[in-house]
C-alpha cells in the first residue's frame, strides 16, 4: 500500500525558515523522481520543487523557490525534505509530496494529506 506522510509544517513568521519532510512508508516511489507540489486555498495544486532519483540526485525549483528552498532526499530512510527559507506570506499552503510527475487524483492516485506552512505577514 502506497502512503506518503508529511510533516513539519507550522505558522512562521515572514521571512523564517521551515523544513518539511516527507517520508515514503513502503519505498514505493524510492525508485521515482519525486516533487513538493503545494495548494494555496482556492488554488490548483502545483510544483514547488522536484528530485532526481539516483546516487546524485539534481534538483529542480521553480520561480518561487529558486533561490530561497533546497530540497533533499535520503533514499536509505525513503525520505525527502524541502528546506524553505525567507518564507512570505504568499507561499502559504498545504504541502504535498508525490512522485514526478504527479499521480493523478484520488482515487485514481494516491495524494498524502499534506502538511500545511502557513506564513504571517
Amino acid at each position: 500500500q502506497v502512503q506518503l506522510v508529511e510533516s513539519g509544517g507550522g505558522l512562521v513568521p515572514s521571512g523564517g525558515s521551515l523544513t518539511i519532510s516527507c517520508v515514503d512508508v513502503g519505498g514505493h516511489f524510492s525508485r521515482l523522481d519525486m516533487g513538493w507540489y503545494r495548494q494555496a486555498p482556492g488554488k490548483q495544486r502545483d510544483l514547488v520543487a522536484r528530485i532526481t532519483r539516483g546516487a546524485s540526485p539534481a534538483p529542480w525549483y521553480g520561480d518561487s523557490a529558486k533561490g530561497r528552498f533546497t530540497y533533499s532526499r535520503d533514499n536509505h530512510k525513503n525520505a525527502i525534505y524541502l528546506h524553505m527559507g525567507s518564507l512570505k506570506p504568499e507561499v502559504t499552503a498545504v504541502y504535498y509530496c508525490n512522485r514526478y510527475p504527479a499521480s493523478p487524483p484520488p482515487p485514481a492516485g494516491y495524494w498524502g494529506q499534506g502538511t500545511q506552512v502557513t506564513v504571517s505577514s
